[in-house]
């Protein structure tokens, strides 16, 4: 059953389905970096509102901070709560909008969206796909992002509708906020088949080995390769509106593709690490669009660098294209006749060799790989 605001939110409702109003209330941004941080919100009376607080799974990322001595910046008006502002796409997509619910269920309006910044060198900044993205939310309202304490005449506090965790799921005020509040003006507008891709990315935010000759089989069953980074935000909703067959690599894009997909679009994940997030990924997809992805787990082995010493989102998973093809073709996104070959040891080193990797000095293969392997290698001997 959904707690209160000490425990966390749920898809069910509870807290993350209520709305607080303050009054006089102050607003304190983090002033040191880290992935806990003192900051939120102060009631008049300086009593914490846990209301207000960020959670992640099973614990907030934002705890009680304490009041600061001297005169405090005054804001006036009336103020929705957005929360922490993140920087990283995906995250800001996750966790920014969450509160965002709300609009839908203000008994009067505000007079913008205030916010405090993840990181304190971030400042009062807001960034292209923030401003983008809110503005196809909430067209026309004021956003603020607190970088020094400021006290708020008057704040709404909605619970947390969205983020990372049971929550991934979106509370159904959440969801019904998104599908008849958000790019509402943009129409469909592309190829019926497109895929997301992260080649143009580089390794360096993690990625995928082989992925560029996956996108030549792809090309060859008539999908459009999608380089979602290279456009904005409304040709991105334009291209996942229109597309009837959806292929994915994991990543922020697909938050944002659940966000206006819808039941009749098919949508297949290929998993670039192993890694319980993507199981979150799914659920995003599956409550929001009202369908069931095909998820496809097809790694050759997950590369590290020596200095990771487990995965994280840094590692890239190296693709067994027969695999894929054979999932592809099975849940028809692909032509039930293709089969696709897997790299040859030659094609593999090329791969390496193209991405300017050098596997024996500065990468490890991931022990869990390497168990399988071994694993697999006895019962082998076992059976034979």
């Amino acid at each position: 059953m959904p707690g209160s605001a000490e425990s966390q939110p749920l898809p069910e409702g509870g807290w993350s389905e209520e709305i607080r109003q303050l009054t006089d209330a102050t607003v304190l941004p983090p002033v040191e970096n880290g992935f806990v941080q003192a900051a939120g919100i102060l009631d008049c009376n300086g009593a914490y509102c846990a209301h207000g607080a960020l959670w992640r799974k099973f614990r907030p990322l934002t705890t009680e901070p304490t009041l600061p001595g001297g005169p405090v910046q005054k804001l006036t008006g009336r103020w929705l709560w957005g929360g922490v502002l993140w920087a990283h796409f995906g995250h800001f997509l996750v966790e920014s909008t969450s509160r965002l619910w709300a609009l839908a269920h203000l008994d009067q309006p505000v007079d913008g969206i205030l916010f405090i910044p993840k990181r304190p060198r971030s400042g009062e900044n807001l960034r292209g796909f923030q401003t983008g993205f809110l503005d196809m939310m909430a067209p026309g309202l004021q956003i603020r992002v607190a970088a020094d304490p400021v006290q708020v005449e008057e704040l709404i506090v909605p619970g947390q509708g969205f983020g990372l965790g049971k929550i991934t799921a979106g509370t159904e005020r959440f969801r019904n906020a998104i599908h008849s509040g958000f790019a509402q003006d943009i129409a469909p507008d592309g190829p019926d088949k497109i895929y997301l891709s992260r080649s143009a990315l580089g390794l360096g935010k993690g990625g995928l080995l082989g992925e560029e000759h996956m996108e030549t089989l792809l090309r060859a069953e008539g999908y459009d390769i999608f380089h979602p980074e290279q456009h904005d935000l409304a040709t991105q909703v334009a291209r996942y509106k229109a597309a009837r067959k959806v292929v994915a690599a994991d990543g922020s894009a697909v938050h944002l593709y659940a966000m206006v997909g819808r039941p009749d679009q098919s949508v297949a994940m290929i998993l670039r690490r192993q890694s319980r997030s993507t199981n979150l990924l799914a659920e995003n997809v599956r409550h929001f669009c009202g369908t069931t992805p095909t998820v496809i787990s097809a790694l050759r082995t997950e590369w590290l660098r020596k200095s990771q010493k487990k995965s994280n989102r840094l590692s890239f998973g190296e693709l067994d294209h027969t695999v894929i093809g054979a999932a592809l073709a099975r849940d028809g996104f692909i032509s039930e006749t293709a089969q696709w070959p897997a790299l040859s040891d030659t094609q593999r080193r090329q791969v390496f060799a193209d991405k300017g990797l050098n596997r024996s000095d500065d990468f490890i293969e991931s022990p869990y790989f390497v168990r399988q392997r071994v694993r697999a290698m006895r019962r082998a001997r076992r059976a034979g």
